[in-house]
């Protein structure tokens, strides 16, 4: 049973890296290097016996498949499979136990530059969204199909955890439609503050795991939206 005390702070430092799949690595590197600018680091075939052999220990069942690592910032790295062309279906993001999307946390000005990047390259986008405590992002898709967010916070150098953190009794408020046992629910929250400090506030834009408003692809950000369609109302009662 785990106790207040061993949740105060993680294990991990963070994420080594994340491994996905693709059927084309060449069109990958591509559009990791050219779109998205994340270097190349590590290039590797998986060595003889751990795809099919005894020595498999959860990659993919394949042997002398290449597998890549990028640099994806923050001492992070992001790594893909090529599995055989026809081997396997195309995953649905869905599904349970699969990964729904990654966002990747950038400054304001590196958020600009991406989105520079995937406009010059004329690849749909949804955004950018307040997501919630003040976070803006965008959603795109890559090549393979997989749901990318980048995402930033109007800093130059994003503080996402204590951006993200709640008070207890925020957290409490959904945690208590999950159980109504007490003593689970106060060892989870023990970490978390009382009380927010002054000037670090936090408001959920979202519903049902949903950002709010919806946004149609590639529209201007909602705040502006917003500032359009009260313009209308001021016009509409007289007060334009």
């Amino acid at each position: 049973m785990y106790h207040a005390g061993s949740m105060s702070k993680p294990l991990s430092r963070g994420v080594h890296h994340l491994a996905l799949n693709t059927d084309d690595m060449k069109m990958t590197l591509d559009f990791y290097l050219r779109v998205l600018g994340m270097p190349l680091v590590h290039a590797l075939k998986v060595p003889p016996g751990l795809g099919t052999g005894p020595g498999n220990r959860g990659n993919p069942p394949f042997e002398n498949i290449r597998h890549y690592f990028l640099d994806a910032g923050g001492d992070s790295l992001l790594a893909f499979f090529e599995i055989p062309k026809g081997a396997k279906p195309r995953g649905d993001r869905d599904a349970i136990g699969t990964m729904q999307h990654v966002s990747f946390a950038v400054s304001e000005q590196k958020f600009n530059d991406v989105l520079n990047r995937i406009r010059k390259a004329h690849i749909e986008y949804l955004g950018p969204l307040n997501v919630g405590c003040e976070t803006y992002s965008i959603y795109f898709l890559d090549p393979n199909g997989i749901r990318l967010e980048f995402s930033h916070q109007k800093e130059s150098k994003p503080r996402v955890v204590e951006r993200w953190r709640q008070t207890r009794g925020e957290a409490l408020a959904e945690l208590r439609t999950l159980t109504d046992d007490q003593a689970w629910l106060q060892t989870v929250v023990a970490h978390l503050p009382e009380r927010r400090q002054a000037g670090k506030s936090i408001t959920s834009r979202r519903q049902n795991g949903q950002a709010r408003p919806q946004a149609a692809l590639r529209r201007r950000p909602e705040d502006a939206s917003r500032r359009a369609r009260r313009r209308v109302g001021r016009q509409v009662d007289g007060r334009g």
